[in-house]
């Protein structure tokens, strides 16, 4: 069976089309750009053109899409945007039109702009499958997945009165208390929490597809994924961290069993500040207001019982933050590859909500089979 797998960050989207038929590491895969650097591109291509910008489609990731808007509103230039496409950069649309200068108007008045010679248009969305599909069919692969599964970073619709930190981090406590598994951040496209809104903004744009889609968050999915790694797997009491490009998620394990987490902004974090936040977490000490005071979204104990720090497993586009460090780091390479960390643990939750081909898919990344090429 075939999962085409995408996990989409600020930098780049990861994609691996897994086939159960083939060894891990000559499964397919694609690194190519994000969604939100391919926004941030043609907005600023419409800047340059001295162009009004208008945005349609549906809440997607920010950050350099967010800073493209952001300059193309100091270049004294109008933004106009629908709803959906407005909550990209704010939950909050008075915060939008304050902080962006962007006219939120409704799809039928945006069409209206979007036809008009002085304006750009750009749609907003963070997963295509057509343009995935256009990229393998131009190697001779034609995508026919069993399954489609995406990962996308969520902070959640948090209520005005909510810091969107601390409204995550409850959302991270609620899954876990419940199921301790990694798998418990993935959904059946029918299952995605309400609160969970660019998740559903996924299920929203994928188009109808004859195939079950699946949606997990990519923090959990990329220490699901580096678990994977046999030297990681082989320390039931391994420390995890995800050090991505804006965020960072570490995992404290004991004897195989979930015990608690924190999540911070890595561009908050230095080498110093991080590698105090890990040496906190393997020892019990650490508090969800220690983080959260210190900007971060929070921290979650299940069990506070001190880990010797012996073991440290790190993955992430920004792992290099601890190239340096004098803990015990290893940079984790689940089937030779990091990149794909993300990929390979949504691989992996989809066996558990996959029970039709668990064993199939299990039996894959067991790698205990020989498999062909193709």
């Amino acid at each position: 069976m075939q999962i085409l797998a995408v996990d989409i960050g600020t930098g780049t989207q990861d994609i691996l089309l897994f086939d159960s038929d083939r060894a891990p590491e000559n499964c397919l895969k694609l690194v190519m750009p994000s969604p939100t650097m391919l926004v941030a591109g043609r907005i600023r291509r419409i800047t340059a053109a001295g162009q009004g910008l208008v945005l349609s489609g549906v809440i997607m990731g920010g950050g350099p899409s967010s800073w493209a808007t952001e300059d193309h509103h100091r270049a004294g230039l109008p933004i106009f945007a629908t709803p959906s496409a407005a909550r990209s950069f704010n939950d909050d649309l008075d915060a939008v039109r304050h902080d962006l200068g962007v006219q939120v108007v409704d799809e039928r008045e945006a069409r209206r702009l979007a036809g008009r010679p002085d304006m750009g248009h750009v749609v907003m969305q963070d997963f295509s499958l057509g343009a995935i599909t256009q990229a393998f069919l131009a190697f001779g692969v034609n995508l026919q997945p069993d399954a489609v599964m995406v990962a996308v970073f969520d902070h959640g619709n948090a209520p005005p009165d909510v810091s969107d930190r601390q409204f995550r981090l409850d959302y991270l406590a609620d899954r876990l208390r419940v199921d301790g598994r990694l798998s418990t951040f993935a959904f059946a496209a029918g299952g995605v929490p309400a609160i969970m809104t660019r998740l559903q903004a996924v299920v929203d744009t994928a188009g109808p597809l004859d195939v079950p889609l699946l949606l997990m968050d990519t923090a959990p999915a990329a220490v699901m994924g580096a678990r994977l790694d046999p030297a990681v797997a082989s320390h039931p009491d391994a420390l995890v961290a995800n050090v991505g490009n804006f965020h960072c998620l570490a995992f404290q394990y004991r004897r195989g069993r979930f015990a608690r987490l924190f999540e911070h902004h890595t561009g908050l974090l230095s080498q110093a500040g991080l590698e105090d936040w890990l040496k906190r977490l393997a020892d019990g000490s650490i508090s969800h207001q220690q983080v959260f005071a210190d900007h971060g979204h929070g921290a979650l104990t299940l069990d506070a019982t001190p880990v010797p720090m012996d073991f440290v497993a790190v993955t992430g586009p920004r792992r290099a933050m601890l190239a340096r460090s004098e803990l015990p780091v290893y940079f984790a390479v689940p089937y030779g590859d990091q990149m794909l960390a993300g990929c390979w643990g949504m691989v992996r939750a989809a066996a558990d909500l996959l029970p039709a081909w668990s064993d199939e898919i299990l039996a894959a990344l067991a790698g205990h089979e020989e498999r062909s090429l193709w």
